[in-house]
């Protein structure tokens, strides 16, 4: 199985640009973003899947894509060109900020329900002299100023603003469910061995049951209970082969209040009690 490549957030602060150069692109890759990100392709061709949707970019085109997980292909079309583009990655924090300090160039609330994944642009004359001043930034070994590269992203997200006010708007959009699905994988991954509720959840997360139930399904394919079922079972079948340890040790710890209600989730996804179970590893 292919392993995931996390793209790691910037060490210069919330903003950094980047170049990537190669001639020999990997196959499609499963890429962890940590920051939201612009591509600018200068040559070559780049398709990226989401869990919904996918989109294919060329380097008439550039793209942002919301921090998450996501398939990336990266494709050189011509053999005497290397796969070439500038990347400008930002966290969210940049971006709520920036929104924060312009709300006057918005004219409607934003809609997290109509959000993406990504924002799909064609460069325009100004957008490819930004990318070549972004090119000319890049050359030689010099570091580029913070500030600098957080102007860069202030000028880009301006222009944006003046000339497409509604692609803007989505980027707000996916802004926000970009935090939401932040926040709610913080939440379940610091909470998933305790024995907090759903409904408990839902509260640390600052949303409704209702909706921290529709962002969950979302970004886990699953409802909350039945994900986090499967997730305290995984850790139980750990819990009995690695340590050893029998059902009544453990049963508590993993959130259920009785002995009995555990080993009947446990024989409803694995077909055997938990002494089974164990008795069954012995065998292999």
């Amino acid at each position: 199985m292919t392993q995931a490549a996390t793209i790691p957030s910037s060490d210069n602060g919330s903003v950094s640009i980047l170049r990537y150069r190669t001639g020999q692109p990997a196959a499609r890759a499963r890429i962890v973003l940590q920051q939201n990100l612009f591509t600018f392709l200068l040559s070559g061709e780049k398709t990226v899947h989401f869990a919904g949707e996918w989109v294919s970019v060329l380097p008439n085109q550039f793209v942002m894509l919301t921090a998450g997980n996501c398939l990336m292909t990266e494709k050189v079309v011509s053999p005497e060109a290397d796969y070439h583009s500038i990347l400008l990655f930002f966290d969210s924090s940049f971006l709520n900020d920036f929104f924060n300090r312009h709300i006057h160039l918005f004219s409607r609330q934003p809609d997290p329900v109509s959000a993406r994944p990504y924002l799909l642009l064609k460069k325009d004359a100004f957008l490819e002299t930004f990318v070549r001043s972004l090119d000319s930034m890049l050359v030689g070994d010099e570091p580029v100023f913070n500030d600098l590269q957080r102007l860069k992203l202030e000028e880009l997200l301006l222009y944006l603003a003046a000339k497409f006010p509604d692609k803007l708007q989505e980027i707000r959009n996916t802004s926000i469910q970009a935090n939401d699905e932040l926040l709610v994988r913080q939440v379940v991954s610091s909470h998933l061995n305790s024995r907090v509720t759903v409904e408990e959840l839902a509260f640390l997360c600052n949303m409704s049951l209702s909706t921290f139930k529709r962002r969950f399904a979302v970004i886990y394919g699953k409802s909350p209970n039945k994900w986090l079922l499967e997730k305290r079972l995984e850790q139980a079948v750990k819990m009995l082969i690695q340590s050893d340890r029998k059902a009544s040790e453990i049963y508590y710890e993993l959130g259920y209040e009785n002995l009995s209600s555990f080993i009947q989730s446990f024989k409803r996804q694995y077909g055997l009690t938990p002494k089974q179970y164990q008795l069954s590893r012995l065998d292999v």
